[in-house]
């Protein structure tokens, strides 16, 4: 379990090092506009419902790639985009999930995603602390 986060880390630092020549190279291309340092290349944990449990993790790279990963499944790589000055979307299982920027600061991120239907789930996060190492998670 822990060999699939520390991957999942490997490849983020990756992404993170390769995106300032990833965006030069893209030149022309639409990439995901920053909407301030707040939102991108910060780790931001889920606040679980259930404090005795870790929350997913996404990582949103001004360059236009998310990477989502948890303790317990693998990590995903989706691109994403701002669709307005406080909305953005990005692909997951074949499907664009649109979000509304509901909280933005330093330390919190709070998204209100549009599901199937009229449904509107609130997604709440924090700055993940380093280091950081996932929990042995129960068999």
């Amino acid at each position: 379990m822990h060999r699939q986060v520390l991957s999942a880390l490997a490849l983020a630092i990756a992404l993170l090092s390769a995106a300032p020549a990833l965006s030069q190279e893209a030149e022309g291309m639409t990439s995901a506009p920053m909407i301030g340092a707040s939102l991108t290349e910060k780790f931001w944990v889920e606040a679980e419902e259930d404090a005795g449990l870790p929350g997913a993790m996404v990582l949103f790279l001004s360059e236009g790639t998310m990477l989502q990963v948890s303790c317990w499944e693998t990590y995903r790589l989706s691109s994403w985009k701002m669709t307005g000055d406080e909305s953005l979307s990005w692909e997951e299982d074949a499907m664009t999930i649109e979000a509304d920027i509901v909280e933005l600061n330093e330390a919190e991120l709070v998204l209100a995603l549009h599901l199937v239907g009229d449904e509107v789930v609130e997604k709440r996060y924090t700055v993940s602390p380093v280091p950081y190492l996932c929990p042995d998670m129960p068999r």
